[in-house]
């Protein structure tokens, strides 16, 4: 797997990857982050070397070589994770590939592991509720989902926690890089060292959609401004591509998912510009697995007919209330839970359902531990007809029964 990924990854063509799982998850982290050190110190290296070209021609009187090796700013690096155990397994990986030649000081270590190490778990709850082994798997560790992390790298030095515009490479989560970017207005928001990034990771791509998307979107959309500050910018130095404004075209973007999604499709389709190419490894085509599973009530797929993309949502849900409710509404349809992916469809047929006063209880993402209690309780015993259940809390929190 690692020979075939970095085939694509070593000759800078973009690269999305769709069949990431658990099994296979680190040994794609210790590939990707052998690249982005590659990348890094390659690039140092490339600056100290015309740095000593400079010093020479200064001190001799001679005219200095043209030496365009610096972006606008420094960050060259940019890997964004879901939750702050996999930024710990990422910079762990780092250290451990920079310190299998020579030793290194690791400025900060301390407190990024009091910070990314492990939490204590929820025993109490482990012990009643009984969940699939993935579940644990992904939810290892310290799961926050706002952070980020600069990293500066230098011969025999590695600083955690450098400002950003001190760091070569940046760790951090879609909430994270939010929370700075901020919005417009904001007298505090920054953005510039999103200015020349080179190497743009995404590993676990397929969580992403579970947190917030627009955090994603956001960020290709602050991708190679101008920077608004110099912030040390040698100009003498700076290359051509980025003066022109082509610096999309030479960014490198890597994404590893466990499925493909209209939105990582989006990505591919949108965002990936490198000049070299672009490269998507899908999964091979599999045979149909629905009617080896026995189960004791009829499934029923139904399809809706609509002429256009955007008004996707729109007709759904028409034909839902329409069609599809009305057959569940009789008394003897009674203990109904309507699953629903969307949390922007769940507020709309959770304001549907209140202002037609019909019977129902509400399980979202944002539900407080004893609402949902009562909410299954009332569901349990008969008390609601209906039970909204969106999948953002079966992911977070994986209930077994209601």
């Amino acid at each position: 797997l690692q020979d075939a990924l970095f085939k694509h990854m070593s000759q800078y063509k973009d690269l999305l990857y769709v069949q990431r799982d658990f099994k296979n998850g680190e040994e794609i982290r210790r590939l990707y982050c052998l690249h982005a050190l590659n990348h890094v110190l390659k690039a140092r290296h490339r600056i100290l070397k015309n740095n000593s070209l400079l010093k020479e021609a200064a001190e001799s009187g001679t005219e200095p070589p043209e030496c365009l090796d610096q972006g606008m700013t420094r960050p060259k690096v940019l890997i964004l994770v879901p939750f702050r155990d996999a930024a710990l397994r990422v910079v762990e990986t780092m250290i451990k590939l920079m310190m299998s030649e020579e030793k290194m000081t690791v400025g900060n270590k301390k407190r990024f592991r009091e910070e990314y190490g492990a939490v204590p778990d929820e025993e109490e709850e482990e012990r009643v509720v009984k969940r699939p082994e993935s579940y644990k798997l992904m939810f290892s560790g310290n799961i926050d989902d706002c952070f980020r992390l600069g990293i500066q790298i230098q011969r025999k030095f590695v600083k955690l926690y450098a400002e950003f515009y001190s760091s070569d490479i940046i760790v951090a989560s879609p909430l994270g890089l939010r929370t700075v970017i901020g919005a417009p207005g904001d007298k505090a928001r920054d953005f510039d060292f999103l200015s020349s990034i080179e190497v743009l990771i995404l590993d676990q791509a397929d969580v992403f959609l579970m947190q917030n998307w627009d955090h994603i979107s956001l960020i290709f959309q602050h991708l190679h401004l101008t920077p608004k500050n110099a912030h040390n910018c040698d100009i003498s130095r700076l290359r051509t591509w980025h003066v022109n404004g082509w610096s999309k075209f030479y960014r490198q973007t890597i994404v590893f998912s466990s499925f493909q999604s209209p939105e990582i499709n989006s990505l591919h389709n949108k965002h990936f510009h490198d000049y070299e190419g672009k490269v998507k490894i899908t999964a091979k085509e599999l045979g149909g697995s629905i009617n080896r599973i026995a189960v004791s009530v009829p499934q029923v797929f139904k399809r809706i007919q609509c002429s256009s993309v955007l008004d996707v949502a729109d007709k759904r849900f028409e034909y839902f209330i329409n069609e599809t409710l009305p057959e569940f509404r009789g008394p003897h349809m009674s203990h109904t839970a309507i699953f629903v992916p969307s949390y922007f469809d769940f507020v709309r047929l959770r304001n549907y359902l209140k202002k037609e006063e019909i019977s129902f209880a509400q399980i979202c993402e944002y539900t407080s531990n004893s609402n949902v209690s009562r909410a299954r309780t009332y569901f349990y015993h008969g008390d609601c007809h209906f039970l909204l259940y969106t999948e953002r809390y079966h992911f977070f929190r994986r209930c077994s029964s209601f």
